[in-house]
């Protein structure tokens, strides 16, 4: 949790967070959230951890594909140091509560709420009158997936935090509605240096999964060689590191290099650029890449070994199933009982 954070004391402190199932886990979802997961559930923060398989299918998706992107991501919660043993670890439509209260937060949000949502847009574009319902809708499910375990905290990369902001409304909404204090008002996490990890031919955009080139992103399954490759050629500028992050305003693509060494390095931005101050990329680079190779690749080669035993992770997420439905279970049971259900 975040120090100075602080919590209602009606609500134990818990954090909840997942990742959607669809293309390959990057070195974005990494630095913009599994490491800052691990770091959660280190400092002994109640944690629950999601693989959000639900969401994932608001666009078509293959089915072996996305039973094969479903245990990737879990390959990579567990390779980078989530700890079942520590942490709840589940695939999200093992647990049906899921669902069933994002109903009942479908009647709650507004329909300006959803038309406000950013996201929406950028994925629909120009053809939204021909994307699906759950694409528009989704929004009141990943607040269902926050508030069914009373999450007091959410650790997000900036383009998520939107959301978590309808999340608050959806929670204060009930809450007024039905007279009670039941769902909290949960606080977004952006932490570090990081937390938007750009593409590495055009720093203008995000790291993406569905880009139209490999050498765009760092996928968390690549090898020691191709992650060195990938950053040796990262775009860059012709100069040198100045000695200060505000030298760096106008240089998208030398600006995301150092954010991503910090993150990797544990360093704060302005640390780096004081230690490489005046060098050209002919010495950041390899040094980055170096880096990258030490802190990654130990990560996607136990990836591949998990990967190669799916029967190890179904049982994972099984298990954390149980335990994540002990939870929501009298959450939902209780939210049925305000709503007027007869149960």
């Amino acid at each position: 949790m975040t120090e100075g954070v602080q919590t209602p004391s009606a609500f134990t402190p818990r954090i909840f967070s997942g990742i959607k199932p669809s293309g390959g886990l990057t070195l974005g979802n990494y630095l913009g959230a599994i490491q800052k997961f691990v770091a959660a559930q280190e400092a002994g923060t109640e944690s629950i951890f999601c693989v959000v398989d639900l969401h994932a299918i608001t666009v078509w998706q293959d089915p072996e594909d996305l039973r094969n992107a479903t245990r990737e991501v879990a390959a990579g919660y567990i390779a980078s140091g989530i700890d079942p043993t520590k942490s709840i670890l589940f695939n999200q439509s093992q647990v049906h509560e899921h669902a069933e209260l994002a109903w009942i937060f479908n009647c709650v949000a507004r329909v300006g709420w959803m038309n406000r949502m950013t996201q929406f847009k950028e994925k629909a574009g120009k053809n939204a009158e021909k994307q699906s319902l759950g694409l528009y809708a989704y929004p009141s499910l990943m607040a269902a997936d926050i508030l069914l375990y009373h999450a007091t905290h959410v650790p997000v990369g900036e383009d998520q935090k939107q959301h978590v902001e309808l999340t608050r409304d959806i929670a204060a909404k009930f809450n007024h509605d039905y007279k009670v204090d039941f769902f909290p008002i949960t606080e977004p996490v952006i932490e570090g240096p990081a937390v938007r990890v750009m593409n590495l031919r055009d720093g203008s955009k995000k790291m993406s999964k569905s880009g139209e080139s490999d050498m765009e992103r760092i996928n968390m399954l690549d090898d020691a060689d191709k992650i060195a490759k990938k950053f040796k050629k990262a775009k860059t500028d012709p100069e040198p590191l100045p000695d200060t992050m505000d030298g760096l305003a106008d240089r998208p693509e030398a600006r995301n290099l150092v954010n991503i060494y910090a993150s990797l390095s544990g360093q704060s931005s302005d640390a780096v650029i004081a230690e490489y101050a005046g060098a050209g990329w002919g010495k950041f680079k390899p040094a980055l890449a170096d880096l990258a190779v030490d802190k990654l690749a130990p990560i996607s080669e136990e990836m591949r070994r998990l990967m190669d035993d799916p029967s190890e992770i179904d049982k994972i997420l099984a298990h954390g199933a149980e335990q994540a439905r002990a939870i929501a279970a009298p959450i939902l049971k209780r939210t049925y009982e305000i709503v007027g259900m007869v149960r």
